[in-house]
């Protein structure tokens, strides 16, 4: 049996995960946490709406207030796929009604400041990006 060596086991180690690979679990996960709706739950709770807060719990109602546009049914959904990643705490406190808040978890905020910086690039540039569209589709 051959022996492996540091540095063969470092690029095996590489190649195990490649999100370029279809067959990489990676590339679903990236998949689960680039939709639209989980960078806005995970910036808002990692912030509030403005982006420029510190990461705080939130409660449902407060969430879908920020969330302009989200279903109930999606919030839901979204919520509850973060909190099966991990990224998430769900906290029901016996209220009447129950009081339910969510948090992120560290491995939420380790992936706070990417989606708040990717909410951010959107808004500073929706006008460039809608000018070169307007140029692309005149010139076709």
């Amino acid at each position: 049996m051959a022996t492996t060596t540091a540095a063969e086991k470092k690029a095996a180690a590489k190649t195990e995960y490649n999100a370029f690979l279809a067959a990489c679990p990676s590339q679903k996960l990236l998949a689960q946490v680039s939709g639209k709706w989980v960078t806005l739950v995970l910036s808002a709770l990692g912030s509030g709406p403005d982006c420029d807060g510190e990461p705080r719990p939130m409660r449902y109602s407060e969430l879908a207030r920020v969330l302009a546009g989200v279903s109930p049914k999606m919030l839901s959904q979204t919520l509850k796929s973060l909190e099966r990643d991990g990224l998430v705490d769900r906290t029901a406190a016996a209220t009447v009604p129950v009081t339910v808040t969510y948090e992120l978890t560290d491995l939420g905020l380790s992936l706070h400041e990417t989606v708040r910086q990717l909410k951010r690039w959107s808004e500073a540039h929706r006008d460039d990006v809608a000018a070169h569209q307007e140029r692309f589709d005149a010139g076709r």
